[in-house]
């Protein structure tokens, strides 16, 4: 399976409050983000890791080179990146879609911050949704801790019915941000592009007027790197989980 990380957002607003770093570089529990969801993807045998980083700095694209180079902690990282600034997160993955149009694949952006077993949980079920004939399986969640939430409309068996700016369908989940997909959804990205669309979530929304079967799956939490606050409410987080999984 391939996995992708749009990492090209500006961070304006962690800027803006006083971190200096370009958020792929900014380190939870001492580890880079982007480092963190590669090490996650090669646990998850990641058979390539596709990214896009912006070019308004060497920073990210450099050390992405060195990974490249080097790998992880030793371990060789099967890795392709794209240096190019773009005007959304759509508009990013579409200049990855080329490399991802022979297999399934999760695609994030750098900031999503997830327990990680819940993570392989979530790899494990996209195989086996896909291998049933579904098209994708979304990473939703009921924890409410985002400024714009798109809510996901869903039925008993979770199947996705619909995404929503607002929860007029009494909606149980928000997306978190993890989105599971098969080459197929590629034309609606296409299109998406071709209309002037900009939005993942308006992608989203096409993949089910397109028809494509899409599934959700729970995960109990996710969070979002947007804020300086968020960097300490994350490592709290994943500390918590940390300490979890040692006292089993």
């Amino acid at each position: 399976m391939k996995f992708a990380i749009i990492a090209a957002g500006e961070g304006s607003r962690l800027r803006e409050e006083g971190v200096q770093q370009p958020k792929p570089l900014v380190k939870i529990n001492g580890e880079h983000l982007i480092d963190r969801l590669i090490r996650v993807f090669l646990d998850c045998n990641a058979e390539e890791i596709v990214v896009i980083c912006n070019d308004l700095t060497t920073l990210v694209s450099q050390h992405l080179q060195l990974l490249s180079d080097q790998g992880l902690e030793g371990t060789s990282a099967p890795l392709k990146f794209i240096v190019k600034s773009t005007p959304s997160s759509m508009h990013s993955f579409y200049e990855l879609s080329t490399m991802l149009d022979d297999a399934p694949f999760v695609l994030t952006t750098v900031d999503t911050i997830f327990q990680e077993e819940e993570f392989k949980a979530y790899v494990e079920a996209f195989e086996r949704v896909v291998a049933d004939g579904n098209d994708g399986l979304m990473g939703v969640t009921d924890y409410i801790d985002d400024e714009k939430p798109l809510y996901v409309g869903t039925d008993q068996a979770m199947n996705i019915t619909g995404f929503y700016d607002d929860n007029v369908a009494n909606c149980t989940y928000i997306s978190g941000g993890i989105y599971g997909l098969t080459p197929s959804s590629l034309s609606t990205l296409n299109a998406c592009v071709q209309r002037g669309e900009s939005r993942m979530r308006n992608f989203q929304r096409a993949l089910v007027s397109d028809g494509q079967k899409l599934k959700a799956h729970r995960f109990s939490k996710v969070l979002d790197i947007d804020h300086a606050s968020d960097i300490e409410k994350a490592e709290g987080f994943l500390r918590r989980d940390a300490t979890k999984d040692m006292s089993r």
